[in-house]
C-alpha cells in the first residue's frame, strides 16, 4: 500500500508541475488586471486541461483532444459568464461570447491598466491557458518527454510577460518559481520514461548496463549543453534586466472619437438654435454640500449651477455635466486630442489636488438625442456601469466605443473637485514642459488680440487677478445671441472682439466666449482650456439650451478652476472702445508664445534573445505530434494577432475618421500594397508619380502571371504604359486627385469621396495581392510590414 502511494505521488509530480507552470503564467498576467478572478479563471483552465489528458491516458492520442476541447468549451462559457456578472455586462451569454470572440484581443491590448476582468479581456487567457496545458500533457506525459512538455508553458508565460510589457514591476518572484516548479518536475523520478517504466530492465545484464550508460551519457551530455547555454546567454539576458521591455499596445489603435466628437464646440450654436431638443434624462444625488464660497458673485468660486449665482447646495442641486475637454489649439480649431483606453466599471483614481476637498456625485443618466461617442459625466468620474467606456485619465473624459443611442441609460459616480477659494487670490500657475501644451499658442494671433490680454495683464500681476481681469472684461463688453455664427479660428475670435456692434460684432455663443477667454489667458502665461457640457438641474432632463462652453485654468494646488465669462442676465454691454486702447503710448512688450515642447522619441527597447528549440530523441508519432502542436499553437496565436492587426489597421485607415483623414488611409493602403509586392515607392515622388508606378507595377505583376516578362519600363517607371490594366489600376488616379485636394483643401472633402477612395483602394489591393504567386498571397495578411510603418509615422518627433 505504501509503494503504491508513492508510486501515485511521483506520478502526480509531473502533472503538478505542468499545472503550475500554466499557473504561473496567469499570475504574471494577472498583474495588468483589476482583482485576482483572471488569475482564478487561468488556474482552472490549467487544471482542467491537464487532469483531462491525466484521466485519459488509457484512450488513444487521437481522441483526447476533442474531449479535452469540449471541457474547455464548457469551462469557457462559463468563465465568459463569471466575467460578464462581475463586470456588470447586460446581454445574454450568446451577445457576450461573440462579443468577446470578435474583440478579444484588441480589447485586451487597447484596455486601460489595470484591465478589468470581463469576457474580451479573459477569454483569449483561459483558451490559450487550456490548450498550453493540453500540448504540455499530451507530450510530457503519453511520450514522456517532461522538458519539451514544458515549451507550450513556457511560450505561454512569455507571452504573458509580453503583454504586460512596461506596465507592471518585473516579474523577478514569478520567473524564479517558474524555474523552480520546473527543474521539480524534472528531478522526479520515475516521471522521465512513458507508461512502460525503464525501458531497460527486461534486458539482458550486460546489455543492461550498456543502454544505462547510454542512458547516462545522453543525460550529461544534455546537462553540459544547458549549462553551456546558460553561460552562454547569462550574460546577455541579464544585460536586459534594466532595459524598458516593448508595450505591445503602441502597435494597435486606440479606440478613436468621430470628428463630430474631436471639435465638440462647433456644436454650440447648433443646439442654441434648436434649445427645446432633449438631449438628456439626469437624476442626481449628492453626498454633502460643496463649501459655499466667499464671494457669490464670482463665477469662478461658483463652480455649480447658473453662472454667476454660486454653487448649488444640498442632494439634487444643480451640476455642470462635462461632456470633452479641449486642450489643442492650431489658430483654427479646438480639438480633444485625448487618447482613449477601454475600461472597466472601475476608473482609476487620480490624486486630487492638494487645497480642494473631494465630494462624491452619483447620476442616472438616459440619452434621449445626444449623438456621437462622448459620454458626459460630472468631473471627474470614477466607476461607471450599464455602459462599455473607454477613458482618457489626462482629461478625465469619456467615450462609447460604439456610439450613443436613444434609451441608453448608465450609472456614473464621480470625484467632484471643489478647490479653496480663499488660496485663488496667492495661488500661482505651472510652467515647463509638463504644461507646455495648455500654454502654447499657435502663430498667427492679430495684433489687437496680443495688445487687449497685455493691457488686461499689465495691471494685474496675480495669475487669479489676470483671470479675473479677462473674465470681467468678456462679461461687461460682449453680448450672448443665440443666433450668431459658430467659429473659433483667430479671424471669428478678432471679430467677435473688435467688429462692429450694428455689423454683428461684439456678440456671440459660449463657444466665443470660452475660446477667447482661453486664447487671451495664454497670451497672458496662464494654462487654459475649453470644456463643452451642459448646465442641469438635480433632476430632469437636459435640453439642447443648457449646452455651453466654459474656460478653465489650471493652478498649482488647486487644480482646474473653471470660469464663466458669459455676461450676467440684464446688463447692458458698455462698448469695448471705453476701456480698450487700441494704440497705447507705450505698449508694453509682446507675450512670446510659449514654446512649443515636442516630445522626444522613447529609445527601443532591445529584445530578449530566443532560446534554442527544444529537441528529441524519439521518433514516435505522438512525440512529433505534440512538439509540433506546440509549436503551431504558437505560431497559429502569431499569425492571428498579426491578421487582426492589419485587419483593425486597415478599417481604421478606411472607415474611422473624417473623410480627409479616410482618404490618406485609403493611400497609404495603396503604397503598403506596394512595398508588400517588392515594389515601394519613394517619399519624394508626388501622387501622380506613385499613381504611374503603381499602375506599372500591377502590369508588370499581371504579366509575370501569364508568363509575359515585366513591361517596360521598369520598376521606377512613374508613366502610364500601354499594358497597363484596363479596370482597376486607372481609378488609381482618382485617388492621388482627392489626395491632392485633402492635402490642400482638407475641409472640401465630403464622405462620399472618401468612401471612393476607399472603394478604389481596397480594389487595387485585391487585384494586385491576386497577382501575387500564391505562397506570396498566403503571406500577404500577416506581413507585419504596414504596422511598423504605420508605428513609425505615429511616432514622436
Amino acid at each position: 500500500m505504501v509503494t503504491r502511494a508513492v508510486r501515485v505521488l511521483r506520478e502526480a509530480v509531473v502533472p503538478a508541475a505542468l499545472i503550475g507552470l500554466t499557473v504561473l503564467a496567469g499570475v504574471a498576467l494577472g498583474r495588468v488586471y483589476a482583482g485576482d478572478l483572471l488569475t482564478w479563471l487561468v488556474t482552472g483552465a490549467a487544471a482542467g486541461s491537464v487532469l483531462v489528458s491525466v484521466a485519459a491516458r488509457r484512450l488513444p492520442s487521437w481522441l483526447v483532444a476533442p474531449v479535452s476541447v469540449a471541457a474547455m468549451a464548457g469551462w469557457t462559457l462559463w468563465s465568459l459568464r463569471l466575467a460578464a456578472n462581475h463586470a456588470e455586462l447586460p446581454g445574454s451569454l450568446l451577445e457576450v461570447t461573440a462579443d468577446a470572440a470578435r474583440n478579444g484581443i484588441p480589447r485586451l491590448l487597447t484596455a486601460m491598466i489595470p484591465v478589468e476582468p470581463a469576457p474580451d479581456t479573459v477569454l483569449v487567457p483561459v483558451v490559450a491557458a487550456w490548450l498550453a496545458g493540453l500540448a504540455g500533457a499530451e507530450v510530457a506525459l503519453r511520450a514522456g518527454r517532461v522538458l519539451l512538455g514544458y515549451l507550450p508553458a513556457a511560450g505561454l508565460y512569455a507571452a504573458a510577460l509580453y503583454t504586460v510589457g512596461p506596465n507592471a514591476e518585473p516579474a523577478v518572484g514569478t520567473t524564479v518559481a517558474f524555474v523552480a516548479v520546473a527543474a521539480v518536475g524534472l528531478a522526479a523520478p520515475g516521471n522521465a520514461a512513458p507508461a512502460g517504466g525503464d525501458p531497460a530492465a527486461d534486458l539482458a545484464p550486460p546489455v543492461r548496463a550498456a543502454v544505462r550508460l547510454r542512458l547516462a551519457a545522453s543525460a550529461a551530455l544534455g546537462v553540459a549543453l544547458v549549462v553551456g547555454l546558460v553561460a552562454l546567454l547569462g550574460p546577455l539576458v541579464a544585460g536586459q534586466v534594466d532595459g524598458r521591455p516593448v508595450d505591445p499596445r503602441r502597435y494597435v489603435e486606440p479606440p478613436q472619437v468621430q470628428s463630430l466628437d474631436e471639435n465638440p464646440l462647433i456644436r454650440i450654436s447648433g443646439w442654441a438654435l434648436h434649445p427645446e431638443q432633449k438631449l438628456l434624462d439626469v437624476s442626481t444625488e449628492r453626498d454633502g454640500a460643496p463649501p459655499a464660497p466667499p464671494d457669490a458673485a464670482s463665477p469662478a468660486a461658483a463652480p455649480e449651477g447658473e453662472p454667476g449665482a454660486g454653487p448649488a447646495t444640498g442632494t439634487g442641486g444643480g451640476v455642470r455635466i462635462r461632456l470633452a475637454v479641449l486642450s489643442d489649439y492650431d489658430g483654427v480649431t479646438w480639438r480633444v486630442g485625448a487618447t482613449y483606453r477601454n475600461a472597466g466599471r472601475i476608473l482609476p483614481a487620480s490624486t486630487p489636488p492638494a487645497h480642494s476637498t473631494v465630494g462624491t456625485v452619483r447620476q442616472q443618466i438616459t440619452v434621449a438625442e445626444l449623438s456621437g461617442r462622448l459620454l458626459p459625466a460630472v468631473a471627474t468620474p470614477r466607476e461607471v456601469s450599464g455602459a462599455r467606456v473607454a477613458y482618457d485619465p489626462a482629461s478625465g473624459t469619456l467615450i462609447r466605443p460604439e456610439g450613443l443611442t436613444p434609451g441608453l441609460r448608465y450609472e456614473v459616480t464621480s470625484a467632484e473637485e471643489h478647490p479653496d477659494s480663499n488660496l485663488l487670490g496667492t495661488a500661482n500657475v505651472p510652467a515647463g514642459d509638463e504644461v507646455a501644451r495648455v500654454l502654447r499658442v499657435a502663430d498667427g494671433v492679430p495684433d489687437p488680440m496680443r495688445r487687449l490680454a497685455a493691457q488686461l495683464a499689465e495691471e494685474n500681476g496675480a495669475p487669479y487677478a489676470r483671470a479675473l481681469a479677462i473674465e470681467q472684461f468678456l462679461a461687461e463688453h460682449y453680448r450672448v445671441a443665440a443666433d450668431a455664427p459658430s467659429g473659433h479660428a483667430y479671424p471669428n475670435l478678432g471679430f467677435f472682439l473688435f467688429g462692429p456692434r450694428d455689423g454683428g460684432g461684439q456678440e456671440g455663443t459660449s463657444e466665443q466666449f470660452a475660446a477667447a477667454f482661453a486664447v487671451l489667458g495664454r497670451l497672458s502665461g496662464l494654462p487654459t482650456r475649453v470644456v463643452v457640457g451642459f448646465r442641469a438641474g438635480g433632476q430632469g432632463p437636459v435640453l439642447a439650451g443648457d449646452a455651453y462652453a466654459w474656460p478653465e485654468v489650471l493652478f498649482d494646488g488647486l487644480g482646474w478652476v473653471p470660469f464663466d465669462p458669459l455676461p450676467r442676465p440684464n446688463n447692458e454691454p458698455r462698448p469695448v472702445e471705453e476701456d480698450f486702447r487700441p494704440t497705447p503710448e507705450d505698449p508694453p512688450p509682446s507675450e512670446a508664445p510659449a514654446p512649443t515642447v515636442e516630445p522626444s522619441a522613447s529609445p527601443e527597447p532591445v529584445a530578449a534573445p530566443d532560446g534554442p528549440p527544444g529537441r528529441g530523441g524519439l521518433s514516435a508519432p505522438v512525440l512529433i505530434a505534440g512538439g509540433s502542436g506546440g509549436l503551431m499553437l504558437l505560431v497559429g496565436a502569431l499569425l492571428l494577432t498579426l491578421l487582426a492587426m492589419r485587419r483593425s489597421l486597415t478599417r481604421s485607415r478606411l472607415v474611422q475618421g473624417d473623410p480627409g483623414r479616410r482618404i490618406a488611409g485609403a493611400w497609404r493602403e495603396v503604397t503598403d500594397a506596394l512595398r508588400l509586392a517588392g515594389r515601394p515607392v519613394g517619399d519624394d515622388l508626388a501622387a501622380t508619380e506613385v499613381a504611374g508606378h503603381a499602375r506599372q507595377a500591377l502590369a508588370d505583376a499581371r504579366a509575370s502571371v501569364t508568363g509575359g516578362g515585366p513591361t517596360s519600363g521598369g520598376p521606377t517607371s512613374s508613366g502610364p504604359t500601354s499594358s497597363g490594366p484596363t479596370d482597376t489600376a486607372p481609378a488609381v488616379d482618382e485617388l492621388a486627385a482627392l489626395l491632392n485636394q485633402v492635402g490642400f483643401a482638407p475641409a472640401a472633402a465630403t464622405p462620399d469621396q472618401a468612401a471612393r477612395a476607399a472603394e478604389v483602394a481596397t480594389a487595387y489591393v485585391t487585384t494586385l495581392r491576386a497577382a501575387r504567386p500564391w505562397w506570396r498571397r498566403l503571406l500577404w495578411s500577416v506581413h507585419p510590414s504596414p504596422l511598423t510603418r504605420a508605428r513609425a509615422r505615429r511616432s514622436p518627433r
